[in-house]
């Protein structure tokens, strides 16, 4: 008889299941939407790394069962793994584009100087340390939507708007820097 690989036997019973993010209940389908609920930072995902958690008001991305939804005041749908997939895809997307603009010409508005010269400058010589920050978070998002865009590839399902990578990677290399999503 042959012997069981119970990692895989796991995964099978697992694909497709999701777990909520605030009480770790698994189920099929699950409520994918944004809130902006202070107590919702301890499990938002995009708010693993946030050192101070207990006054964002920031609007997050978030997974809940049906029960939790309403006590996170979540804005969502219910939906199953391809459908939470899409919206994170989505969602990582505009991340992207938002580094994007930022590291073309939005920095310019936060620059505090008097120097006029310093905005027809790029980021990183007039900041060099702000101009790090912002690209290795971009840089995380990058490789963040390659594994999205794997997950899409491995379970068989179309990537969504698929001429978005091609998109921006000629809108990042238009402004001077590299890119993981194409060249």
């Amino acid at each position: 008889m042959p012997e069981l690989d119970w990692d895989k036997t796991i995964n099978e019973i697992l694909s497709g299941t999701m777990a909520c993010q605030a009480c770790n209940a698994l189920g099929d389908r699950m409520v994918v939407g944004y809130t902006r609920s202070v107590d919702a930072a301890e499990f938002a995902e995009r708010c693993t790394e946030c050192v101070d958690k207990s006054d964002c008001d920031a609007r997050k991305l978030v997974v809940v069962c049906e029960a939790c939804a309403p006590k996170y005041r979540v804005n969502g749908e219910l939906m199953d793994e391809a459908g939470l997939m899409t919206v994170r895809m989505d969602e990582c997307r505009r991340n992207l584009e938002e580094s994007a603009d930022y590291l073309a010409t939005y920095w310019k508005e936060d620059l505090e100087t008097d120097d006029y010269e310093d905005l027809q400058k790029r980021l990183e010589e007039v900041d060099p340390e702000l101009f790090k920050e912002e690209d290795s978070w971009r840089i995380k998002l990058e490789e963040e939507y390659q594994q999205l865009h794997r997950w899409f590839r491995e379970a068989g399902i179309p990537i969504p708007d698929p001429g978005w990578r091609s998109q921006y990677a000629e809108e990042i290399i238009g402004i001077g820097y590299t890119t993981l999503l194409g060249d």
